[in-house]
């Protein structure tokens, strides 16, 4: 079992203490204790305030010193508790407070918390502050001191703050971001009149060996490290599409600092709609991708490579396993092993298609959430691709459904049929020898697929992940799906879904 680890940092200033809790804030979460102590004046409250101002992306934010109150609640994108125990005697008190036990699924700051450390967890992170007198009449010091798990997370920002440091941007100005479905974290730093992107993509965990031997991660080639990012990003660009160019790495801690693209995207409205002009653009890199001739290796540094990995049936069969193991179960189904083999045994027939389709990069989450729009670019260079860490080599029909059957807004089939029609005649344009109707095929067959995958995905995420935000897409996902499923070459499917794989509504 290893010991506290520690780490020291001079603030010149509040403004110094916002940039510190910013940095502190990309690295904790739901459940996660930080306890702030000190002397009067130390800064503790500041701290608190600048971490609970920069999560909640506001920073005029009220956020008064929880002396009286005791404890103060706030929302962001995780629920936040800021107490102050100065007025307890003990920790016998914290009851009465709503602070023992500690709220599930929420980030505690405490100062004061000497009056109550009989109480505190294990797992924290604990920052001590003090008066530097000696550096100016604001100046501090802050000494961080994690314990138990974390203690990962001070060492993680010890290296953050290392490679801010020798980037040039330990003064920049952070703004939060939104977060993904991933452990990645980012932040846009301002300095200098121009904005960068901070990418923080720990070495993802591998999980349970579950799936002949590997983890979900493993087994379905989801990126463990940031260097597939970087690797795809540089092959990218090479072949003229916008992808971030990545202005400074650590690719052993998993730190990226790159261009920024900026807020513009593709889609408009309440709920937000395609912009045609923007969804044609980005079928047309899609197109323009596919028709070449793409490499499985990639340079990621002058000593190594990158190797994409192949999207082959296992993987494929493995991600809609999640249907059978989260999505099935919410609706009141235990699949026994009879239905798990009839499921695998169909879906194994379906896709030797797939198998035998070329293989592309398949960027996989090809999506609006993903597409940037630059309108100072031309041509298909005006699409802005940010996410594909996670590109594997798998037929082109996919990352057509993931813009065209977006997950997470509805694309009229209209629109999806006109672009699909777009995508083809651009492809035949190209090669003569392009099949439209095997293309079609491939599509609907990639399209179930990944609707399958989804409904176990976000059943996933509700359940395991506590992020009932993804629920709200499920009925979208059931309607691309039952659009796929109308395919002829799908009427098997089909059936033994209406059998087997009951809808939301029932």
């Amino acid at each position: 079992m290893t010991g506290p680890a520690t780490f020291s940092v001079a603030l010149a200033n509040e403004i110094a203490t916002a940039q510190l809790m910013a940095d502190l804030a990309l690295l904790v979460g739901p459940g996660d204790v930080i306890t702030l102590s000190g002397d009067l004046g130390a800064g503790k409250t500041s701290a608190a305030r600048a971490m609970i101002r920069y999560l909640a992306g506001d920073e005029a934010l009220e956020v008064p010193s929880p002396t009286f109150t005791l404890a103060q609640s706030y929302d962001s994108p995780f629920p936040i508790v800021h107490a102050d125990l100065y007025r307890i005697n003990d920790s016998s008190e914290l009851e009465e407070i709503g602070l023992s036990p500690l709220p599930e699924g929420t980030l505690a700051l405490i100062e004061w918390p000497e009056r109550a450390a009989d109480a505190l967890p294990h797992d924290r992170i604990d920052i001590a502050f003090s008066h530097r007198p000696a550096l100016g009449s604001s100046a501090r010091a802050a000494e961080f001191t994690g314990y138990g798990k974390a203690s990962a997370r001070v060492e993680r920002l010890k290296a953050l703050r290392q490679f801010l440091e020798t980037a040039g941007f330990l003064d920049a100005r952070r703004e939060r971001m939104p977060g993904d479905a991933s452990t990645r974290s980012y932040a846009r730093l301002h300095q200098g009149g121009t904005s960068s992107i901070l990418m923080n993509s720990p070495k993802r965990p591998d999980g349970p060996a579950i799936y002949d031997g590997k983890s979900y991660s493993a087994a379905v080639h989801l990126a463990e490290d940031v260097k597939p990012f970087v690797a795809i990003a540089n092959g990218l660009r090479e072949r003229g599409f916008s992808a971030p160019a990545i202005r400074h790495q650590d690719l052993d801690a998993g730190f990226l600092i790159t261009e920024d693209f900026g807020h513009a995207g593709v889609v408009e409205g309440d709920p937000p709609q395609p912009i045609v002009e923007r969804y044609e653009a980005a079928t047309d890199v899609l197109a323009a991708l596919h028709r070449e001739t793409l490499p499985d290796i990639l340079l990621l540094t002058l000593q190594s490579t990158y190797a994409i990995p192949v999207f082959d049936t296992e993987a494929l069969l493995v991600e809609m396993g999640l249907m059978l193991e989260w999505y099935l179960p919410d609706r009141g189904i235990a699949p026994g092993q009879e239905l798990r083999n009839e499921f695998v045994a169909m879906w194994r027939q379906l896709l030797k298609k797939p198998a035998a389709a070329p293989r592309t990069w398949v960027i996989r989450d090809f999506h609006s959430p993903n597409i940037i729009w630059l309108n100072d670019r031309s041509g298909i260079l005006r699409v802005g691709i940010i996410d594909f860490q996670d590109a594997v080599l798998g037929p082109a029909a996919y990352d057509l459904v993931s813009l065209l059957q977006d997950a997470r807004i509805d694309v009229p089939e209209a629109l999806e049929l006109t672009l699909l029609t777009r995508y083809i005649k651009a492809r035949r344009a190209a090669d003569s020898n392009f099949d439209p109707a095997g293309f079609a095929e491939l599509y609907a067959i990639m399209s179930a697929q990944r609707n399958t995958r989804l409904l176990g995905t976000f059943a996933r995420l509700n359940r395991r992940d506590g992020k009932p935000q993804y629920l709200p897409h499920q009925p979208r996902i059931w309607t691309y799906l039952n659009r796929s499923l109308a395919h002829p070459a799908l009427a098997g499917l089909r059936e033994w879904y209406a059998a087997n794989v009951p809808p939301l509504e029932s």
